[in-house]
């Protein structure tokens, strides 16, 4: 009987409204918390599988198979259509596979959404440096030097800053290349492997005077350095600095003896010195000397010049009585100006042994100017004269 009753109390308040509507809101609410775990579930599915397929395509893309790696950072971003990351690295693959059109909308749709984008920023600089586009390259890199990195800034803004430069040094636009290189060193830490190809742009672009302060300061902090050693003297040997250049290619010599091209050029700064009647600190007798040995060979190299083209000083012209072309009237010419200048050079007196020895020299490096590739092979004498020619007066610097 008791059972009876409480049957029949428990049907009557099940059968209450409120308590249905309790229990059908119950029963949705685990149907909902049910489905919502499935759903969550699936996404998160979803996105492993998106990022199974991303770094399939990273891995591809390292090892240098662009096109396989498309088609995987095709099929993650499926699974996740706004992963930032996923679409600046299809861009970067579309890029590199020539599809420069693709690649360029999905890079200008990430930089409209964060334009202070350090890598979208890099990324538009390469893809402007292979379309030749100088000023949009100069624009993209200097966005990515400035701009936001997710983690070592410092690093990726200065090796934008190196990728920029070495583009515009590609481009043959040397006098921005020059200036972006002043602002990089201005900022270098001080760091040799850093500073040094800093030197060695500043050197391609045709800054020589910045190229050698910067393998200076390198030395400064490195006496040992080889590389700024060989790459100062280089620079001074370029700047016509012959005495600077002998210096620096002495000490790198002794760190790298079996270096061919060092020790030549070592030799050539050497030659150039002994050759100086300028030289500060040398004696009235060494400079007369050193300005009749070069005379002298100037008027041997004109003597078989003129043999080899022909050409007889003796008839003013060339044999056989044929008029002289405009090469051998030049040696003529020059014959009979050394001729005049052979007595005053014997005779010449204390008082005007300067002037006469800064004639004399003028005429020999004019002499070699003018008989250089004309007149067979030169000697190491000929080369070392033409290079004194570039900075007569400098050249003990």
């Amino acid at each position: 009987m008791l059972l009876r009753i409480t049957r029949v109390s428990l049907k009557s308040f099940l059968s209450r409204a409120p308590v249905v509507f309790a229990i059908l809101f119950a029963t949705a609410v685990l149907a909902f918390l049910a489905v919502s775990h499935l759903v969550t579930r699936f996404r998160l599915q979803e996105k492993a599988l998106g990022r199974h397929l991303y770094e399939q395509g990273e891995a591809e893309y390292a090892s240098g198979d662009p096109e396989r790696a498309i088609a995987n950072f095709r099929a993650a971003l499926t699974y996740n259509r706004d992963d930032f990351q996923y679409e600046l690295s299809l861009a970067r693959a579309l890029r590199d596979s020539g599809r420069t059109p693709e690649a360029k909308t999905y890079l200008m749709n990430l930089w409209e959404r964060i334009p202070e984008d350090g890598a979208v920023n890099l990324a538009l600089g390469r893809l402007a440096t292979r379309e030749g586009a100088t000023s949009e390259a100069i624009h993209y890199y200097h966005n990515a030097t400035y701009g936001i990195w997710d983690s070592d800034a410092e690093v990726h803004r200065r090796n934008a800053e190196f990728e920029l430069i070495n583009f515009l040094l590609q481009q043959g636009a040397l006098p921005q290349a020059q200036g972006e290189l002043i602002t990089l060193s201005a900022s270098l830490p001080r760091d040799a492997e850093l500073e040094m190809p800093v030197a060695r742009m500043f050197d391609r672009a045709g800054d020589h005077e910045r190229a050698l302060a910067e393998y200076q300061t390198i030395l400064r902090h490195d006496r040992q350095n080889a590389g700024a050693l060989a790459g100062a003297g280089d620079v001074a040997f370029q700047l016509h600095r012959y005495r600077t250049a002998e210096k620096y290619l002495g000490e790198a010599a002794k760190l790298d003896p079996q270096n061919a091209p060092l020790q030549q050029s070592l030799e050539s700064a050497r030659l150039i010195l002994q050759a100086d009647p300028f030289t500060h600190g040398l004696s009235n007798a060494d400079r007369r000397a050193r300005v009749r040995d070069a005379f002298s060979g100037a008027g041997r190299l004109l003597a078989d010049c003129a043999r080899m083209h022909g050409v007889s000083f003796q008839d003013g012209g060339q044999q056989g009585g044929a008029s002289a072309d405009p090469f051998s009237s030049d040696l003529i010419s020059l014959q009979k100006t050394w001729n005049d200048m052979k007595p005053k050079l014997r005779r010449q007196s204390a008082s005007a042994e300067a002037d006469t020895a800064e004639s004399a020299m003028a005429l020999v490096f004019q002499i070699e100017e003018q008989t250089q590739n004309r007149c067979g092979e030169s000697t190491a004498m000929d080369r070392a004269l033409l290079q004194l020619a570039l900075n007569p007066q400098g050249a003990d610097q």
